[in-house]
């Protein structure tokens, strides 16, 4: 770990992390905006298209297609940033991540308190009768998932065009209001509303970590440009 943030994490005891696809990056799961991200690729629309809800509505099948293909990095496991996360909540001095991120490995390395801006692609659930099913129903189904009562399965993601759950956005809010630290890391700070949500944070030991420049940069205590995993990892 970069010795100044250790030791600005030695001198706090109430840390939020705000975390984005670069924490997932290094655990094999690709972002939407680098040079080799999902939106620099060639498809019939573009992603952020597939990935709509009127897209999922009309078109629900190749929504499926694209989803399975693109979406569903279950490989993957956690790194040593993710691990370190669930080390200081463990030890009592980091009181919740915020993350952006549908990929579960948070939870997965051990963090209890995760809150996920986005959902997950790890649950999802019937538009008809709300039964919930596991990643499975997903993966094991072919074409359009459909519930036993016949009813479309959804993925409990956030599509564009769908508003963050509000029970989320404000428990997100009162953690940032109380902390005495906020690291934000694997993120550019350029998807809303959830970027918007570090202006709540009224402390004075702010720590940037990510590969390019953010709006927080002039007010940042401690900026690092390194891997996540290096700069916040053991």
């Amino acid at each position: 770990m970069n010795r100044e943030l250790q030791r600005l994490i030695e001198a706090s005891n109430n840390i939020v992390f705000f975390g984005g696809a670069g924490v997932s990056t290094e655990s094999g799961i690709p972002d939407f905006r680098s040079p080799d991200g999902l939106y620099r690729q060639k498809y019939r629309y573009p992603p952020e298209t597939m990935l709509s809800r009127s897209f999922f509505d009309k078109h629900t099948a190749e929504f499926y297609d694209f989803y399975r293909g693109k979406m569903l990095f279950l490989q993957a496991k956690p790194n040593k940033a993710h691990q370190m996360l669930a080390k200081l909540e463990e030890q009592g001095r980091l009181k919740a991540v915020i993350t952006q991120n549908i990929d579960g490995l948070h939870q997965q390395a051990g963090s209890k308190t995760v809150l996920e801006l986005h959902g997950s692609v790890l649950r999802n659930f019937c538009m008809s009768c709300g039964e919930f099913y596991p990643v499975s129903a997903i993966l094991e189904s072919e074409g359009i998932p459909r519930c036993s009562c016949g009813g479309i399965i959804k993925p409990d993601v956030v599509l564009y065009e769908e508003g963050l759950n509000n029970d989320t956005l404000y428990q997100a809010v009162e953690y940032l209001r109380r902390a005495d630290m906020l690291i934000i890391g694997g993120t550019s700070l350029a998807v809303y509303p959830a970027a918007g949500l570090v202006q709540y944070y009224r402390g004075n030991k702010l720590v940037l970590i990510n590969k390019s420049e953010t709006p927080l940069d002039n007010s940042a205590n401690l900026i690092l440009r390194g891997l996540i995993t290096e700069e916040l990892g053991e």
